[in-house]
């Protein structure tokens, strides 16, 4: 550079050039060469760690992946679990509900049965209460209407014949 530059000088001085595609194609190749020199290694090392930390977080995506499947595996298991569970409480609950309704039903026909004997008692017993006292009744009224109508048909020789006939009855006669 010093000799372009002394050429420069010795020539009538400092000057631009003005030629745009000369210019930018030196400059161009200083600045990649710049980058190429310093920024290689920077870069070089930069895309490295880059490479690192993303091997990094696929590793960690792998494991949390694997260990999601797990957990999805187990859930699904407590979940045919928890389905077995209920299908059994389901028909522990269908089994015990027809044996209620069947001790259900024979309670109601032995609680029919004995209403009905209860029933029949009850009646037996009220007839027989009736019975008796329409015989009380019968009785009391024959007794009434005899009393009535014995004085006016019963005379001293009629009278005589019943007591001693009466008499008779209780010696054994």
């Amino acid at each position: 550079m010093t000799i372009g530059w002394l050429l420069a000088v010795e020539e009538g001085g400092v000057s631009l050039d003005l030629n745009i595609l000369e210019t930018n194609l030196i400059n161009l190749a200083i600045i990649i060469g710049v980058l190429y020199y310093f920024g290689g290694k920077f870069l070089g090392k930069t895309l490295s760690t880059r490479q690192s930390e993303i091997k990094t977080a696929i590793a960690d995506a792998e494991q949390r992946k694997q260990a999601a499947a797990a957990a999805l595996a187990e859930q699904q298991q407590k979940l045919a679990q928890a389905q077995e569970e209920a299908k059994k409480i389901l028909a522990d609950a269908q089994t015990t509900a027809e044996r209620t309704r069947e001790a259900i039903l024979a309670q109601s026909k032995v609680d029919v049965e004995r209403m009905r004997a209860s029933a029949a008692q009850d009646l037996t017993s009220q007839e027989a209460r009736v019975m008796r006292e329409l015989r009380q009744r019968i009785a009391a009224l024959a007794i009434e209407r005899s009393e009535a109508a014995l004085p006016g048909q019963l005379n001293d020789d009629l009278q005589r014949r019943l007591v001693d006939s009466s008499i008779a009855l209780l010696k054994g006669e």
